[in-house]
């Protein structure tokens, strides 16, 4: 390991060690001791906060504004198939000029870039201003609700807030360095349940389909523009994701249709008016059914100020391009942070590869994000 403020290439060697790390959500399979020695040998105190069996860390160093926070998540999706992929996901390995694993790109390079960008920093600037944080969780890629969520409600608890705070979710799209995001729209997910009457195939008479009730329906809604959004948020988008009916037969009506489906919705139109409107087209429909809804996100955005300035500097100096702004894309913990950080930006490697078989980053695009993290410190703990 390279002691901290050296100038050595460790990013890469560090991701490695992490992917090894088996580490599905909500496991945390070790990352967060690795990540933990590493900050206390350049001078930070370590917290451990568990909750139940997500493993939580916030660690600082230095004191006073500004603060400047780092997050990320340790646990990955499962890998699915393991022999579909090129080599075992939790053995990192290289070829082509890309480094493997489960975890590569969601989100384990990031945070080893956090670690060295860190530790050079700090080698260079021993005596810098204000205060480093890193807040690490093993619940993001799965129920999101022991994680980062409880991290925030401590820190809220104890009055304690942040200046910015850099996400290291993948956000590059076709290159490195083209796509920065300064928030995420919102997420409202609902549970439909059509209801009908069961019988033979041959006396549908004697029978109401939920199929067939709910098609129209569903048809309708997948066809339905909600909105254009505006100047900070995309469209707001419908998906179903799920549709289950039947017994197994092939003779029998089913008696029930259940239906998942989700929006990502921003500012334009709000949670409550997308709820009405899919009740009014039920409705209309002449539909027996139960809905239930779940909101696991509002939108949020991070306006353009001295954080989003300096990401977009430090990234145009690395890699010579003006990153995209957006707000596309899934959710985030980024939408928990926001309660106590004041400006948020999310920031990391491409992100083509991720929650798919054979997960990647481009082995040449460790240090130059290491580096932006890097540069990012100088510019948001320098004084104005």
């Amino acid at each position: 390991m390279n002691a901290p403020g050296d100038a050595g290439a460790d990013t890469l060697a560090l991701a490695k060690q992490l992917i090894a790390c088996r580490s599905v959500s909500p496991e945390d399979g070790g990352c967060q001791e690795i990540i933990a020695g590493r900050l206390r040998a350049c001078g930070f105190t370590v917290e451990h906060m568990p909750r139940g069996n997500v493993l939580n860390l916030l660690a600082r160093r230095g004191a006073g504004a500004p603060g400047v926070c780092f997050a990320g998540h340790t646990d990955v999706v499962p890998p699915g198939p393991l022999t579909q992929w090129l080599h075992d996901p939790f053995s990192p390995f290289e070829r082509d000029g890309r480094l493997y694993g489960r975890g590569a790109a969601d989100m384990k390079t990031s945070i080893a870039a956090f670690v060295t960008a860190i530790e050079r920093f700090v080698g260079a600037h021993p005596e810098h201003p204000g205060t480093i944080v890193l807040m690490i969780t093993s619940d993001e890629e799965a129920d999101a609700v022991d994680g980062t969520a409880r991290i925030v409600e401590a820190l809220a608890a104890r009055g304690e807030s942040l200046d910015y705070c850099i996400v290291g979710e993948p956000t590059c799209e076709q290159r490195f360095g083209d796509t920065l995001k300064n928030g995420r729209r919102g997420s409202l997910s609902g549970t439909l349940r059509v209801h009908g009457i069961q019988g033979h195939v041959a006396y549908p008479h004697l029978a109401r389909n939920p199929i067939h009730q709910a098609a129209p329906a569903l048809a309708e809604l997948a066809a339905i523009r909600w909105d254009e959004g505006d100047e900070d948020f995309p469209p707001t988008t419908w998906q179903a994701s799920n549709i289950h009916g039947g017994t197994g037969a092939s003779n029998v009506i089913p008696a029930e249709v259940s239906v998942q489906f989700n929006f990502r919705f921003g500012a334009a139109t709000p949670p409550e008016t997308l709820k009405r409107r899919v009740h009014e087209l039920l409705d209309r429909h002449g539909l027996e059914y139960e809905l239930q809804w779940t909101v696991s996100a509002v939108p949020y955005m991070t306006p353009r100020g001295r954080l989003l300035e300096a990401a977009r500097a430090a990234i145009r100096e690395v890699t010579g391009v003006d990153p995209a702004v957006s707000t596309s894309g899934g959710t985030s913990d980024g939408r928990f942070i926001v309660a106590v950080a004041r400006e948020i930006v999310e920031f990391g490697p491409l992100n083509e590869s991720i929650h798919k078989l054979n997960e990647y980053v481009p082995l040449a695009d460790s240090e130059p994000l290491s580096r932006v993290y890097e540069l990012l410190l100088g510019r948001l703990l320098r004084p104005r």
